[in-house]
């Protein structure tokens, strides 16, 4: 099992910066990809962004040049530097592990993030 705790969401303007972070707990070893999802009112949950045991990453293009994802495999952490954020960025952040050898997805509880225009 793994478990999964986000946090760093919140209200911000429009143009400003907020770090989501994800901290990873239990069977960490087997994590292969983990990414960010995110999921707006009355909308699908969409995939924000990606990045592989190797630190490959992968971004869906409304995102692309202000969304950085990242991994400190030694603290266990993922994180999503989001900047120049835009009002339609507004949803709640999940945070996502997959386990390949187990063929299973893990998930957080989400944060908010609100952008204000």
């Amino acid at each position: 099992q793994v478990q999964l705790v986000e946090s760093g969401g919140g209200l911000v303007q429009a143009g400003g910066s907020l770090r989501l972070s994800c901290a990873a707990s239990g069977s960490i070893f087997e994590i292969n990809t983990m990414g960010w999802y995110r999921q707006a009112p009355g909308k699908q949950r969409e995939l924000v962004a990606t990045v592989t045991s190797f630190g490959e990453t992968n971004y869906v293009d409304s995102v692309k040049g202000r969304f950085t994802i990242s991994r400190d495999n030694a603290k266990n952490t993922m994180y999503l530097q989001m900047n120049s954020l835009k009002p339609e960025d507004t949803a709640v952040y999940y945070c996502n592990a997959y386990i390949r050898s187990r063929r299973s997805f893990y998930w957080g509880q989400g944060t908010q993030v609100t952008v204000s225009s």
